[in-house]
């Protein structure tokens, strides 16, 4: 698993189209973010903008990378060889996923950690910690089952469009008129509960039980995205 790890990271280094997307993109919107935090924090709150960079990594970076990652690999035929070899399905999957993951992590977490210095730290770091967990293993689910059904890279730019944007609107209209309306449409579309959480975890004044059932809707977003994926990926060239 680690030596297609290594393989994979050096990839990401070497494809420039990877490299703006997953990293730099991603790192300039939430620097747009940070730097004008005064007038977003006003159309919503501090958590909201954390949300916002929070998910604008998933997205643009974590779930984008995964599906265009896995459908290169299908095209080229290296999923089909790596098949042949010792390591398992799982171990495959986790090779390959697990650089973009770890770029994710650290850019969510060095993020997060200007955004309190700037502003001030969150009220409940653990929880905050909780609903990144939460999105990552989110956006992975949602990246495998949609390179199910990406046919190439190429085909990847239209594939994820509905999924990162989505979640992106979805934040964005949580984060600024909060769950007091509509909460179970907003708490059961993805990336709605993830938000709420990031929302009383960096302004606090909800008790933690409550916040913690927030992960009840994310996890279940995997659990579909887990099924779906088990259904459509396929290891070979669609045809």
């Amino acid at each position: 698993m680690f030596s297609i790890a290594l393989s994979e990271l050096a990839q990401i280094f070497r494809n420039r189209l990877v490299l703006v997307t997953s990293l730099i993109m991603p790192a300039a919107v939430s620097a747009l973010f940070i730097y004008q935090h005064e007038g977003f924090a006003a159309l919503g709150s501090l958590g909201y903008i954390a949300a916002v960079v929070m998910f604008t990594v998933g997205a643009f970076g974590l779930y984008t990378t995964t599906v265009t990652t896995l459908a290169s690999r299908r095209q080229n035929l290296f999923l089909k060889r790596l098949r042949s070899t010792a390591a398992g399905d799982a171990g495959i999957l986790a090779g390959l996923l697990l650089p973009i993951t770890v770029i994710s992590l650290v850019q969510v977490a060095v993020i997060m950690t200007v955004l309190a210095v700037v502003t001030g730290r969150p009220d409940n770091i653990l929880l905050l910690a909780a609903a990144v967990l939460a999105m990552v293993i989110m956006m992975l689910g949602l990246g495998l089952a949609t390179a199910g059904l990406t046919n190439s890279p190429e085909h990847a730019q239209v594939t994820t469009l509905p999924i990162s944007l989505g979640t992106i609107a979805v934040t964005s209209w949580v984060g600024i008129t909060g769950t007091e309306e509509l909460t179970l449409i907003k708490r059961l579309l993805p990336g709605g509960s993830a938000t709420e959480l990031v929302l009383n975890a960096w302004n606090g004044g909800v008790p933690v039980t409550e916040s913690l059932i927030l992960l009840a809707p994310t996890l279940g977003w995997v659990a579909v995205a887990v099924a779906l994926a088990s259904r459509i990926f396929r290891w070979e060239p669609r045809r």
